[in-house]
């Protein structure tokens, strides 16, 4: 076995060029399932971090489904949020409420034209000032309403940036003006992202006391809380009494749940795409050693014949050509590893993310290689091994 292996490195290494140009669809195969499957691992841990992040910071408070006719009453108070903010851990609260008044035209301008492009009929919330922070809501666009707007009451709304393309106000420098039904509101600024709660950027949200004094809101409809990290269980325990003294019951603190499924659909789609392109590549690879090594048959049937006329038999002939192309698959192998290991942490690096590899990828692709090369020199072998001497020995003279 070991002059059957140094034989086989002095064929390689005789022709370097050969070899390498041999291996290069092996190298592109195994790097890129390296680099899939890393990056599916870096990026899955990176989502569940993140979700992570939120489930450990987010509490939302509001009626329990059982309260029954309680619900009417004003269980959550208007001072919630301030309430909410005395409890330890607490990072930032504010109320939130959804109006019902789902036929409500919204247009950006004063004619009543229903079949308008500017007139749509968006959600309408009932915030704090609270919970822009709560939500971690960024204003790309002019400010945010603050306690004196509430207390005054004034017509002023923050846009989602969404629904502020479809007014065509994304521009609020002019002060502009949008009706909700009849009643006009001064657009002060204009949400760029929402990190908790994604479909504001399609609302109106409007300060709670206009909600009061124009829509009838009766008390805020939840409570959102943002803690620390740790803090959402303490939390979640303490804020129904906090806002409720008197029927703590009566409100219920939900905290998200793990998207365990979400997750595992992210991984597995990503996944699915690229194995199946690096499978393709792994393929063309062995295809590729298949047809250099049944040329390197051919040409060195001279070779073979000698060795045939020397005592050689069959079987080490097929397996001279064997251990050729499983080194070959090899060398490929273990460029593709290094090469997709390389890409895993330059991306990483690139977008401030955590590498994840499992430890067997490395060391388990690079032997694949040498599996694929196996594989690619089985009928290369049966051709040479197939050759008789005499008749080698003829067509090499």
């Amino acid at each position: 076995m070991r002059d059957l292996v140094e034989e086989a490195l002095a064929g390689v290494g005789a022709r370097v060029n050969r070899t390498v140009l041999t291996a290069l669809g092996v190298v592109v195969g195994i790097a890129a399932l390296v680099a899939t499957l890393g990056l599916a691992a870096t990026a899955s841990a990176r989502i569940v971090s993140h979700f992570d992040e939120l489930a450990a910071t987010s509490v939302t408070v509001l009626p329990s489904p059982d309260a029954g006719p309680q619900r009417a009453e004003n269980l959550i108070p208007w001072d919630a949020a301030e309430r909410a903010s005395r409890l330890t851990g607490v990072v930032a609260a504010g109320t939130m409420s959804t109006l019902d008044l789902p036929e409500t035209p919204v247009r950006a301008t004063t004619v009543v034209d229903p079949l308008a492009s500017d007139v749509v009929r968006p959600p309408l919330v009932a915030a704090s000032p609270g919970l822009f922070d709560a939500v971690q809501a960024r204003v790309a666009v002019g400010r945010a309403y603050d306690r004196g707007h509430e207390a005054r009451r004034d017509r002023v709304v923050v846009l989602g940036g969404r629904l502020a393309e479809r007014l065509h106000l994304a521009d609020v420098g002019q002060s502009p003006a949008v009706f909700v039904g009849d009643v006009p509101f001064s657009v002060i600024g204009v949400l760029v992202s929402v990190e908790r709660s994604p479909a504001l950027l399609d609302a109106v949200i409007m300060p709670d006391g206009v909600a009061h004094a124009r829509f009838r809101l009766a008390a805020p409809l939840s409570v959102v809380l943002r803690t620390r990290v740790g803090a959402a269980a303490v939390v979640a325990s303490q804020a129904p009494l906090a806002l409720a003294p008197q029927q703590p019951d009566a409100l219920i603190a939900q905290r998200p749940a793990e998207p365990n499924a979400t997750r595992a659909k992210v991984a597995a789609d990503t996944q699915a795409l690229f194995l199946a392109l690096a499978l393709v590549t792994l393929v063309i690879g062995a295809v590729g050693i298949a047809n250099t090594m049944l040329v390197s048959v051919l040409q060195r049937t001279g070779e073979i014949g000698l060795r045939r006329s020397l005592g050689g038999t069959r079987a080490s002939v097929a397996a001279l050509f064997m251990v050729e192309s499983a080194l070959v698959g090899l060398l490929g192998g273990v460029l593709g590893s290094s090469g997709g290991v390389l890409t895993v942490v330059g991306v990483s690096y690139v977008r401030e993310w955590t590498p994840v590899m499992q430890p067997w990828l490395a060391p388990g692709s690079a032997l694949l290689g040498a599996v694929v090369g196996l594989l690619a020199g089985i009928y290369p072998a049966w051709r040479a091994s197939r050759v008789e001497p005499i008749a080698a020995l003829r067509t090499d003279g």
